[in-house]
């Protein structure tokens, strides 16, 4: 059977999910890009950061200083968080769909049963397949977009932590 043949079978939730598995995977595959190119040239990001910083001086106050560098940081990551709230929000519903799909594909089998009997069991096969196959489906696009969303945010974190530990030396350095 083609992949033509599974979307058509499940009906308008495959192809929603499927529209929302490009979508989605667009979206991962840019910040993916985007993130880990940042990650390479966390220098450049470190150094802009310190000359921003520099021009505040926070060097007097070391807590003040702490307080500026986390913000500074967050917001240098914040930026490249963007987009990531679309894969989350694509991992958590696709389930929902196929389950949406599951119960729409049993209801239609309980239909056939209802208005046709239980003498041709091919008559409600087609409720049941669309039930499976709907399922699939969504698990199929939730789990990578779960995983890419994880590994992302996990990449995001170690760089904060780290800019955030670099610029908190120097700051340290220049109050001592």
């Amino acid at each position: 059977m083609r992949l033509i043949d599974y979307v058509n079978q499940g009906g308008s939730i495959m192809y929603i999910l499927l529209i929302l598995n490009i979508c989605g995977m667009s979206v991962l595959l840019w910040r993916i890009f985007v993130i880990l190119d940042f990650k390479k040239n966390v220098g450049k990001a470190q150094e802009e950061l310190k000359n921003e910083l520099s021009t505040m001086s926070i060097d007097k106050n070391p807590e003040v200083g702490l307080m500026m560098i986390k913000d500074e940081v967050s917001s240098k990551v914040h930026k490249l968080e963007f987009g990531l709230n679309s894969i989350k929000i694509i991992a958590s519903i696709a389930p929902l769909l196929g389950l949406l799909g599951t119960v729409i594909g049993i209801l239609s089998a309980f239909k056939v049963i209802a208005d046709k009997g239980l003498n041709d069991p091919s008559l409600f096969a087609g409720g049941i397949s669309m039930a499976l196959v709907t399922t699939v489906a969504g698990l199929i696009v939730a789990i990578p977009h779960f995983i890419g969303y994880n590994y992302l945010v996990g990449i995001l974190d170690d760089v904060e932590i780290k800019l955030e530990k670099s610029l908190a030396k120097d700051i340290y350095k220049k109050a001592l």
